[in-house]
């Protein structure tokens, strides 16, 4: 019997003695098991009963052994019957095989005869043969794996002629052999491969599939590159070229990146042999090959004479001498050699100055006469001087080199208990050794890696030498879905390499300078020659920047992410004393891969012990971790020059935002001519280079609310403690159907309200501490757009869109005299916050502001405890913001003098509407969301809800029930969300669940009837729903 089914035999025997209520000798060994195989819930598989069986066999030769003792055992009066063996796990982990009997006087008699004597002895030949094939079997391969394959370095050339040429200067000894080759090899026309090997496939499918494989190749060797490991990227591209199978993975570009790899590394025979490679599969050289083959011969100080002869092919292909400085992806040290290299050739030559670009102008008429004006442009200047600019320069760089950002949590401190600090002494202690294990698990996977990259495959050995081994003991420890986690642990690699690489190759030093230049612009006291746009200013410093680094493909992302949470899985280990303190002392997985149903599909989950999440919430810990690519900036951001240059200093940022893996949008956005996109580029730029802070009188107020007990009607949300609590006891077994049914509802709804309490106040927790972080500080928000070309901000938890909270918790730090009108216009601004004035004239809202003039200074002065005016208006947070404001205008000896801060957040009127009614030409429509002048601000949103309520009153008079159901609740907050949504494509059924929603927000809606009247039994008529009524409204934008 082999060796591995006597290891899970003496488990399931384990098992099998074990007492009842206490886990197996092995349960270890299975919960790592089954983290990614099976679900834990599933039966034993037959293999699995196949070698309790065959351990079974094992104990019966024991006893049919002893039986035979004793039949021999004429004058002995006892027999001592052997005892089994059960193997125990050792200390380091494994299997160990019980004792073997010795052979001797204990062992089967001679002659013996019968039977049961032959099946006994045949059973023993078998276990002995099975031992033996078992032990050569292991005894081969790990001679396979001692003798390391070597890497292959000479290619095997599909091309006859190439092939024998390379055989001849190999065996052949001229004076400079690999020079003369070079220039042969630069002078030969390439060898055009068969129809069928350069055709492309036909298929879409399989050609998105072979550009998936490429970038998958591309991006390999870059990172070889990067993380030192050449020969073996060389040995992979050999190995990838000598496959013949139509069409060729490799392109061009592979080819240059292991060109330039040896080019650094003055490496001329392996460069050559990669040139071969390129001719033999029909490539012609372009410029960064010709640029790695004299970056080489510049390390190697060679004659000037090959140079001479590559720079004359150069020539005759029609390449650009001045080409090779301008546009390709050398660092200095690069053009360096470069350029020595060719001056030995060329003594004269000289590094020609960097291209300006030619300015362009939009082709769209209403940008092209924005661009074209030749007045001077004047752009808004900050607060800040330039030093004080730079050093939040240099700031915000260690910020994005460190990759995270580390904030203090605005959660209640609990009081430091000797549990509490027991609890944190653990913590630390578990994390420590984490540490150490996930090193020594990152260390074997890399060797692994390496093993199976010698055959040829590319692997994710150089994605992991990117990543430090001590960031995997950061990691968040919560339950998600298994795709998602390793598509952000990619995404967060990807991050980090783009990070270093932009160091190593001396791009943050070129940055400093450009950037040191770019805040005369910005600066109060800079000065520039010619006032200009940012991007302008941007563009005029110098070069433009280097080729963007490429994202990786998404099934590398995903690989490489499935890779380091399995190492976690594998590594996190916590005492079992933890979890059951009454239990054998043993260490336990910390992560755990579950299974679970998400829209009719199963996918895995990871999840933390649930002693280790009591271990948390008992060590209260008061840091959170942040990427920095999600916190505001502390300097300017860059301005947008291209689709993938701008905003952070080195994270990577999209100017399109869109789901991770699709490309689409990114290639459209490189095809388009530069100068379409001048519009966009400079409307963001124009966003992020506003300067914000935070308003830290509200924030004291959120704060007080958010450590108590929170207050959901003004936005604070509550604790988990004040969920609504589920039902306790147990029904009778002879209860009715409908009340298990009931009780059923009842549980879900409050799973559902805890979860959406505990989403809403990790939301708060992360805005709210990110605040409290930036207080007296002053930040930037970088934006990019949709594919709407909407503008968001990029980082997504702290920034000046979303509810009214968000928007109360910022103001500008650059502030502005409030003028002769201001004060005017901020009492207008109060007035629409609290939406009591929505249907009269500015003049009344200002007279009605000036009514309540003694309820917004109490407001003001006393928001907690006094009459608390402001808590009654719809945007409850921004109207007190609101009323501090004008009590300090107010109080000022000059209001036009004050200096203000507060901004004022504008929205349109049903934006979809207005697009319409303007298309369509429709005035009605236009003048129902304000686009055409009138004293009385209109609001669609009202006149479709007493459209509807006539609508209703028919249907109440009919005797519909619902109709009737609804009286009283049909109004503007009901209606709205349906009718933003109808130019959207919103169905009847979407409208239906949208009103649905709105009435059960009400408070003043029974119970009863949202969850009976409504939601169940019946449906709203036709003719009750939004839709209908603005179909009854005048054609010109519905006909859109």
């Amino acid at each position: 019997m082999s060796a591995l089914r006597w290891g899970r035999g003496a488990a399931g025997l384990g098992r099998a003695l074990w007492p009842a209520g206490h886990p197996g000798l092995l349960a270890e060994e299975g919960a790592l098991g089954g983290v990614w195989g099976r679900r834990r819930s599933s039966s034993a598989s037959p293999c699995e009963q196949d070698r309790g069986k065959d351990w079974g066999h094992a104990e019966l030769l024991e006893v049919l052994e002893a039986r035979v003792r004793q039949l021999q055992a004429d004058c002995v009066s006892e027999v001592t019957v052997k005892r089994v063996d059960v193997a125990r796990l050792p200390e380091a982990g494994g299997f160990q095989l019980p004792r073997k009997a010795q052979p001797g006087a204990e062992g089967a008699a001679p002659g013996l005869s019968g039977r049961w004597a032959e099946k006994l002895d045949k059973e023993k030949w078998t276990m002995q043969k099975r031992r033996q094939r078992l032990e050569v079997k292991l005894q081969e391969r790990a001679q396979k794996l001692a003798r390391k394959q070597q890497l292959r370095v000479e290619p095997r050339l599909l091309n006859g002629q190439l092939a024998a040429c390379l055989q001849r200067w190999e065996q052949g000894s001229p004076c400079n052999p690999w020079e003369e080759q070079l220039a042969w090899l630069l002078q030969e026309a390439p060898q055009r491969l068969s129809g069928e090997a350069q055709q492309a496939p036909a298929d879409s499918g399989a050609r998105a599939q072979l550009e998936s494989q490429q970038q998958r190749l591309l991006a390999f060797f870059e990172c070889c590159l990067l993380t030192g490991h050449l020969p073996l990227a060389h040995h992979v591209l050999v190995i990838q070229h000598s496959k013949s199978r139509p069409p060729r993975l490799l392109t061009l570009a592979m080819y240059n990146t292991v060109m330039l790899g040896w080019a650094r590394k003055g490496s001329f025979r392996e460069l050559v042999y990669v040139l071969f490679m390129v001719k033999d599969a029909g490539l012609a050289p372009d410029l960064l090959s010709y640029a790695a083959a004299l970056q080489c011969l510049g390390r190697l100080d060679r004659d000037a004479s090959t140079i001479q002869r590559c720079l004359q092919q150069m020539a005759q292909d029609g390449l650009p001498l001045h080409g090779l400085f301008s546009g390709l992806p050398l660092c200095e040290e690069d053009q360096a050699v470069l350029l020595r290299a060719v001056c030995k050739a060329q003594p004269g030559f000289r590094s020609p100055p960097q291209p300006r670009p030619p300015p362009q102008v939009s082709s769209s008429p209403l940008l092209r006469d924005i661009y074209e004006k030749d007045l001077p442009v004047s752009y808004p200047r900050l607060h800040l001087p330039q030093k004080e600019l730079e050093r939040l320069f240099q700031e915000q760089l260690r910020v994005e080199m460190a990759t995270t950002v580390t904030v203090e949590s605005v959660e209640k401190a609990p009081r430091l208990t000797p549990e509490v600090l027991r609890a944190r002494k653990t913590l630390k202690g578990l994390r420590a050794r984490w540490e150490a294990a996930l090193c020594r698990a990152l260390q074997e996977s890399k060797a692994s890696e390496a093993q199976a990259a010698r055959e040829g495959r590319p692997t994710l050995l150089p994605y992991l030498c990117l990543l430090g081994e001590r960031e995997c003991a950061q990691l968040l420890l919560q339950g998600e879905s298994l795709l998602s986690l390793a598509q952000q642990l990619g995404l967060r690699a990807f991050n980090r390499h783009v990070v270093q690489r932009k160091l190593l190759s001396n791009q943050v030093r070129d940055l400093e300078k450009r950037y040191s230049q770019y805040l005369h612009l910005l600066a109060s006291d800079g000065q520039v020659a010619e006032p200009c746009l940012p991007r302008q200013h941007w563009e005029a410093l110098g070069a433009p920047e280097a080729p963007h680094e490429q994202p990786w493909p998404l099934p590398v992302l995903v690989q490489l992410g499935k890779q380091l949470a399995e190492l976690l899985v594998r590594a996190v280990h916590m005492p079992s004393s933890l979890a059951a303190p009454q239990g054998p002392p043993k260490l336990i997985p910390v992560l755990y891969h579950v299974y679970s149903f998400r829209s009719f599909r199963q996918i895995g989950i990871l999840k933390p012990h649930p002693a280790f999440t009591q271990l948390l919430a008992a060590a209260a810990e008061r840091t959170l971790t942040f990427e920095a690519a999600e916190v505001p900036m502390l300097c300017p951001p860059l301005p947008w020059t291209s689709p993938h240059s701008g905003a952070f200093l080195l994270s990577p940022t999209k100017l399109m935002r869109s789901v991770e893996g699709t490309t689409q949008h990114q290639r459209l956005l490189e095809r388009c001519p530069p100068a379409e996109l001048h519009g966009a580029l400079d409307a963001l730029t124009q966003l992020g280079n506003c300067a914000w802070r935070v308003n830290g009188r509200v924030l004291d107020l959120v704060l007080e609310l958010f450590t108590a007990k929170g207050c959901p009607r003004l936005g604070v949300p509550a604790p988990l403690s004040e969920a609504p609590r589920a039902p306790e006891g147990r029904l009778p077994r002879d209860a009715p159907p409908a009340r298990k049914a009931e009780l059923r509802r009842e549980l879900a709804r409050c799973l559902k309200a805890a979860r959406e309490m505990h989403s809403l106040r990790a939301d708060a927790l992360y805005r709210l501490s990110l605040a409290q972080h930036l207080r007296r500080r002053v930040f930037w928000l970088p934006h990019n757009m949709d594919f709407r070309g909407r503008a968001y901000p990029c980082p997504p938890h702290f920034n000046h869109l979303g509810s009214d909270l968000a928007r109360a918790l910022l103001e500008f730090a650059q502030g502005r005299p409030l003028g002769p009108h201001g004060l005017d216009w901020l009492k207008i601004h109060l007035v629409n916050l609290t939406g009591l004035k929505k249907r009269e004239s500015l003049r009344a809202r200002l007279a009605f502001a000036d009514e309540v003039l003694e309820h917004v200074l109490d407001s003001a002065d006393r928001p907690m405890t006094g009459r608390k005016w402001w808590m009654e208006a719809d945007e409850p947070w921004q109207a007190l913001a609101c009323c501090m404001e004008i009590a300090q205008a107010v109080r000022a000896p000059d209001p036009a003098a004050h200096i203000s801060h507060f901004p004022v957040h504008q929205d349109g009127s049903c934006n979809g509407l207005q697009h319409y009614a303007a298309l369509g030409r429709d005035s009605v429509g236009a003048a129902s969301v304000n686009l055409m002048p009138s004293d009385l601000p209109q609001d669609v949103y009202s006149g479709v809800a007493a459209q509807v309520e006539v609508f209703r009153q028919q249907d109440a008079e009919q005797g519909v029930r619902v109709a009737q159901v609804l009286e009283g609740f049909i109004g503007r907050k009901v209606v709205k969300q349906t009718v933003m949504t109808v130019v959207y494509g919103v169905t009847r059924y979407g409208g239906r669940l949208q009103i649905e929603k709105r009435l059960r927000e009400l408070s003043d809606f029974p119970q009863v009837r949202r969850g009976e009247d409504v939601s169940q039994n019946e449906t709203l008529s036709p003719q009750t729903q939004p839709a209908t009524a603005l179909e009854r409204r005048p054609p010109g934008s519905r006909q859109l």
